[in-house]
């Protein structure tokens, strides 16, 4: 790594915190989200979380959510070949849980449920036989991105750690370096 690799630590910071937030939201579904949902009546909490499917299209939830597929894969390319260090494998981890643990189990598991659920009419008898299974089903892959993305978080955090700590210490050696060559000439002078 460069010694102006403090860029790198803003870019694991930005993609740790964007992580976070995508797996804060993921746990306010878990947590206590989709409770309320399914303690509601079933046609009012079928159709609550039709409404909610249909409008995490146009949010700034969904945009973060799929800009770090291609930011945390890019990143852990540029960390495989130009950055070495435990950061770099943390780098790498980071985007490898991301893809897999959120965005995959998203489009394989929690998408294909809501796709189901909004094509059921939310006062029918089969769309409200299918909420209560709906719910138990989508909360548990639910709890796998939440626990994905909040690893893959933790990942660049310490990624961010890793390389502020290495160019920590990579400049107090050139200060110590510069500070013994300062005392040498002057000895020689």
């Amino acid at each position: 790594m460069s010694s102006s690799a403090s860029w790198v630590v803003y870019v694991c910071l930005g993609l740790g915190l964007a992580s976070a937030l995508v797996g804060g939201v993921f746990q306010s579904f878990s947590d206590f989200v989709m409770r309320g949902l399914v303690l509601a009546e079933p046609s009012g909490g079928m159709e609550s979380m039709q409404q909610l499917n249909r409008t995490v299209y146009r949010s700034a939830f969904l945009a973060t959510f799929l800009a770090l597929v291609p930011a945390t894969v890019a990143f852990a390319g540029y960390a495989a070949v130009r950055l070495d260090g435990p950061g770099r494998a943390y780098v790498i981890a980071a985007a490898v849980i991301y893809v897999l643990a959120v965005f995959l189990v998203t489009a394989a598991g929690n998408v294909p449920l809501n796709d189901h659920l909004d094509g059921l009419a939310h006062s029918s008898p089969e769309g409200q036989a299918y909420w209560l299974s709906y719910a138990r089903r989508w909360t548990r892959w639910n709890h796998l991105r939440t626990l994905g993305s909040i690893a893959s978080a933790v990942c660049l955090l310490l990624a961010a750690v890793s390389f502020a700590a290495s160019e920590a210490r990579r400049g107090a050696e050139e200060l110590a370096s510069a500070e013994l060559a300062s005392a040498a000439r002057q000895e020689a002078a």
